[in-house]
């Protein structure tokens, strides 16, 4: 039997176009954001906002009413959270995208999966919830409470024969940053104007050169998941072995040094 996998956060030639053997439902907020998904056969659109519990759990219920089990969750949706001095709404809207929606979403899936003793909970996190940097800390701080989130889910889902992976990419080619784009702008009179170059070069340095295809990425990710032992951490994606050196040095060093790559004014 293949198995049934639930995906936040879609788009074409991402994670779910690579679940090849999968039947998988696709959800975002928009049907138009996965144009092309729908032409794949094994591949259900479902609109779904991760930050209404009402709505996870009308996705969810829909799921297991149909195929009649849930194998494997996906929390791939999320937002960035560039600048600084956020308002304290956007604040609460990036943690109830980022982290809230991925733990509604874990959690309507839970009774089901633990019933069948069977389940993977994917968590796209991010390197930089490990390693905090300038311009883009509102992101970097949902991503940290995310991987903490996936140490401890990991750990009370294991009795009940459930597992979670945590994944934190690090440079990925995808429409993020042009959505954020859309959206970015700093407070009237905001005391970091003269950083905002450096704001909006953080906000595109994950599309530079080096970044990994989504494509690549959503293999990667998919050809792990669907391991007989699925690891508990996955790190990938364009100069990920940075990430991977920073995390050894000191802590007072690094953030120094992370100030002083994106703080250079013209």
């Amino acid at each position: 039997m293949s198995r049934v996998v639930l995906v936040t956060g879609c788009s074409a030639g991402g994670i779910g176009y690579s679940l090849h053997g999968c039947r998988v439902y696709a959800t975002a907020r928009r049907l138009e954001a996965m144009a092309g998904l729908d032409a794949h056969p094994r591949i259900t659109l479902q609109t779904l906002d991760v930050t209404s519990d009402a709505d996870v759990r009308r996705v969810v219920e829909a799921v297991v009413a149909e195929a009649g089990q849930i194998d494997i969750v996906v929390n791939n949706a999320g937002v960035l959270g560039i600048g600084a001095e956020q308002p304290m709404e956007t604040v609460k809207a990036t943690f109830d995208a980022n982290t809230y929606g991925a733990l509604r979403v874990a959690q309507a899936a839970f009774p089901h999966m633990a019933t069948r003793r069977s389940g993977l909970v994917v968590n796209i996190g991010s390197v930089v919830g490990d390693i905090a940097v300038p311009w883009n800390g509102l992101y970097s701080a949902t991503k940290a409470a995310m991987h903490s989130m996936s140490d401890i889910l990991s750990m009370e889902f294991k009795p009940f024969g459930l597992r979670v992976m945590n994944v934190a990419p690090a440079s990925i080619r995808s429409n993020i940053a042009s959505n954020e784009a859309v959206r970015f702008s700093l407070p009237e009179g905001s005391r970091y104007q003269a950083f905002l170059p450096n704001m909006i070069q953080r906000m595109q340095l994950s599309q530079g050169a080096g970044a990994m295809p989504t494509a690549a990425c959503a293999k990667e990710i998919v050809r792990r998941a669907l391991q007989a032992n699925p690891p508990h951490s996955l790190v990938l994606g364009g100069k990920a072995y940075v990430f991977k050196i920073l995390q050894w040095l000191p802590k007072a060093w690094v953030l120094w040094y992370a100030w002083r790559l994106y703080s250079r004014r013209p």
